[in-house]
């Protein structure tokens, strides 16, 4: 079971995570049973959610932190509600797909492949996906790598470790769709690299045993490397997706 984590920073979570691509989401519909209802599984702040509603009838959005689903934008056709993955309440046989984003490194296993069973109609399909690294520049790079795998390295945990090897090592016994590749591309100045860095799982809780922002010790050399910090910079990220019904 995912551990809330992210309670705590709610709303920056909100705020300075990606979105996914769009055709991501119109692939996944375009290769689901149907599109009556989607379960976007650990959905935190709905960023899933809101593009399926796009695609389906109906999205069934849950996750075991209100703090982090109070910041999800409402929406008539999504229902939001607290539960977890392994025991989400829904209806055997009823949903069409079902999207993990960038969490189920932290609840992969039999249990909730049994609950995936349950729920998926004949044929439905199950999506997740992770990201890894940014791709800025050469020197931005290695700032966030520095911060990745050096000052926050020890507050990393065994389901991080899972998205640093681009999910080959997810537990995920379906029979396996191929998928296309899709470009997941942000725009961001510094303050919002800088605080999406502050999401981390590892820097919350590097922050919490020391007291200090793991990001201001290396706030000054991404001021050097980044320049104008109002800048605004195109991000590539490594999307790691496993598909299967």
């Amino acid at each position: 079971m995912k551990e809330n984590f992210f309670a705590p920073i709610a709303k920056e979570y909100a705020r300075f995570r990606p979105r996914y691509p769009e055709a991501l989401f119109a692939y996944l519909a375009s290769i689901a049973p149907s599109r009556q209802l989607a379960w976007d599984c650990a959905t935190g702040t709905g960023q899933s959610a809101s593009a399926l509603v796009e695609h389906f009838d109906s999205v069934v959005a849950t996750d075991i932190s209100e703090e982090l689903m109070a910041h999800a934008v409402p929406h008539d056709r999504i229902m939001y509600s607290k539960a977890d993955a392994l025991n989400s309440g829904l209806a055997t046989g009823s949903i069409d797909l079902i999207t993990v984003a960038n969490a189920l490194h932290w609840f992969h296993g039999e249990p909730f492949v049994q609950e995936v069973r349950r729920v998926l109609k004949p044929g439905g399909v199950i999506a997740a996906w992770s990201f890894a690294f940014a791709q800025i520049t050469p020197e931005v790079d290695r700032l966030t790598r520095k911060l990745h795998s050096e000052i926050v390295d020890p507050f990393w945990i065994e389901p991080n470790r899972i998205v640093e090897h681009g999910y080959k090592d997810l537990y995920f016994p379906f029979d396996p769709i191929d998928p296309p590749a899709f470009d997941m591309i942000s725009h961001m100045d510094l303050d919002s690299l800088e605080g999406y860095l502050r999401t981390w799982s590892a820097s919350t809780k590097f922050r919490a045993a020391h007291g200090i922002d793991p990001i201001g010790l290396v706030h000054e050399e991404l001021l050097i490397a980044w320049g104008d910090p109002a800048k605004v910079r195109e991000v590539h990220w490594t999307l790691n997706l496993r598909v299967g019904h």
